[in-house]
């Protein structure tokens, strides 16, 4: 589906969106595939159009990601932060009961199958530094995405 931050890629599973990729360099991981609409897909991407016109502040869509418990707990803590709010991966690592994780909840974040739907987008540097971001073009990805909802960042 096209949007403002490149063509997105989801997948479901028919039951709960699996993975949502951004553009990245023009390329999605299933370009050339059949399409598969489902009713999950179709709700989402209905939802993602209203998040990108900012009708929507959450989704409410069923999601799926495969990954460790400690990434999917670090996945549920970040569904947990909403539109305009942001956090840290130190207060990440503390919300998951390692403190002292910095590096694993770093690597939970980047590795966040379904972002956008899971606000991976909202994890700032503790000094409120944008530190990098593993979807579309980046870190200008991640700044279009906190501008359009309205989270400013220190100068």
């Amino acid at each position: 589906m096209p949007s403002p931050i490149g063509a997105l890629e989801l997948i479901s599973n028919g039951s709960a969106v699996t993975s949502l990729s951004i553009e990245r360099g023009g390329a999605l991981p299933h370009d050339g595939e059949i399409e598969r609409p489902d009713d999950v897909l179709l709700e989402t991407r209905e939802q993602l159009d209203e998040y990108f016109a900012a009708e929507r502040r959450d989704f409410d869509v069923p999601l799926s990601p495969a990954g460790t418990p400690f990434r999917r707990a670090v996945w549920d803590r970040l569904r947990e932060v909403r539109w305009g709010e942001y956090t840290t991966y130190g207060e990440l690592g503390f919300a998951v009961g390692k403190p002292s994780a910095g590096r694993a909840v770093g690597g939970a974040v980047g590795s966040n199958p379904i972002p956008l739907l899971i606000g991976c987008h909202r994890v700032l540097g503790s000094d409120g530094r944008v530190t990098g971001y593993s979807g579309g073009e980046g870190v200008p990805t991640k700044l279009w995405l906190l501008e359009h909802e309205g989270i400013t960042l220190a100068a």
